[in-house]
């Protein structure tokens, strides 16, 4: 009888175990979908704070004097224009427009940057990063060496402050700072990059210090409502955002421009990155397909992988997220659809167990917070 296959393991794989967390696999990684139910984690999030175990991310360091031209050939944003201390949204594609993946990119000084990728995708990145390495930069991934936690809420900042000196007011949205000392942790980089839709903060930490940190944070966290929150609810609160997800809403078919990315696909740089020209050729003659937001106005959930139609019943696309929204309380999703239906208000039905209930495209986000 063999034995079950063993994923890859964050650093709190100890804890979890300690604690009767169930584990799934997500992307050959045992990661856990839940604590206390998706429901309540998703309302500590919006309501007050939760905290995610994101240390399966990948993590690559890239630094040396052609750093910044590297990254500029490699990147659909301009990173020539990034100051020390400012995080990108960036995508990393094919010659074909097609994405690798979507990364954020830090600039840690004037020739040195931490790339973050998604977990499923590091392996695949870094290759295609070393291929690509053209002028020469100094790569080193450094995924495993590195914990990530992301405590995200209108508690977080108060949370977080009880346990750092840092001016976390003064971190801007798509900024961070390093070197600081969180909760006696020293060399802790703080960053402002959220996937929740809420005000945040996440922790980027030596992978043998997370588990110290994730303890210190829940309790710190205790008298504000916080939860220790799993993939579950991490997916419905990013999806009531509008946010992308690699393999949904973008992939090596779905183009960034198709996904709704333009903003950061910068193809008026000087910097003739991979994938220019295709991208180009498609922002001039227009995407055949367009990532949509839309809302169930009938009884169902629509899924991924769900059929989409046109009102007269003409197939046009398909489901790539969907969810029964918590903070909504009505069924929302996402879609990739024929362009010329992907206008708002345009009335769709989505194929569910043979039967079609009606849709309506609608603007993403579907959820905006209200900023103090």
């Amino acid at each position: 009888m063999s034995e079950p296959m063993i994923g890859k393991r964050t650093p709190l794989f100890e804890y979890y175990k300690a604690n009767g967390v169930k584990l799934i696999d997500f992307g050959g990684w045992e990661m856990p979908i839940q604590f206390s139910g998706i429901l309540a984690e998703h309302e500590a999030v919006r309501e007050r704070a939760g905290l995610f175990d994101c240390s399966h991310m990948g993590e690559i360091e890239i630094s040396g004097n052609e750093s910044e031209s590297y990254l500029n050939g490699l990147l659909t944003n301009d990173v020539s224009v990034m100051t020390i201390g400012q995080a990108q949204y960036n995508i990393m594609c094919y010659p074909n427009g097609g994405a690798v993946d979507d990364v954020i990119l830090f600039k840690l000084d004037k020739e040195s940057y931490l790339l973050v990728c998604n977990a499923s995708n590091t392996d695949k990145v870094y290759a295609w990063m070393e291929k690509n390495n053209e002028p020469e930069a100094i790569l080193k991934n450094i995924s495993d060496s590195i914990g990530l936690l992301a405590l995200q809420g209108p508690a977080a900042i108060k949370i977080l402050k009880e346990l750092t000196g840092a001016d976390l007011d003064a971190i801007g949205n798509y900024h961070f700072v390093e070197d600081q000392v969180v909760a006696g942790i020293p060399h802790v980089l703080i960053s402002r990059t959220g996937y929740t839709g809420e005000d945040g903060f996440e922790l980027y930490v030596a992978s043998g210090q997370t588990a110290s940190l994730w303890e210190k944070l829940l309790a710190a966290g205790e008298d504000y409502g916080l939860l220790p929150c799993g993939l579950g609810s991490r997916d419905t609160l990013r999806l009531e955002a509008g946010m992308p997800l690699y393999g949904h809403e973008l992939s090596e078919e779905i183009t960034p421009l198709a996904a709704g990315l333009g903003f950061a696909v910068k193809t008026n740089k000087t910097s003739d990155f991979i994938g220019k020209a295709a991208l180009t050729a498609i922002r001039e003659n227009g995407a055949t397909e367009k990532i949509v937001g839309f809302e169930a106005t009938e009884r169902g959930i629509p899924r991924e992988g769900y059929k989409v139609f046109s009102s007269d019943g003409a197939e046009i696309g398909v489901v790539t997220s969907g969810t029964q929204s918590p903070t909504l309380k009505k069924s929302i999703g996402m879609a990739l659809v024929k362009s010329e239906a992907a206008t708002i208000g345009t009335e769709i039905q989505i194929e569910i167990r043979n039967k079609r209930i009606q849709a309506t495209i609608i603007p993403k986000p579907f959820y905006k917070r209200t900023k103090s």
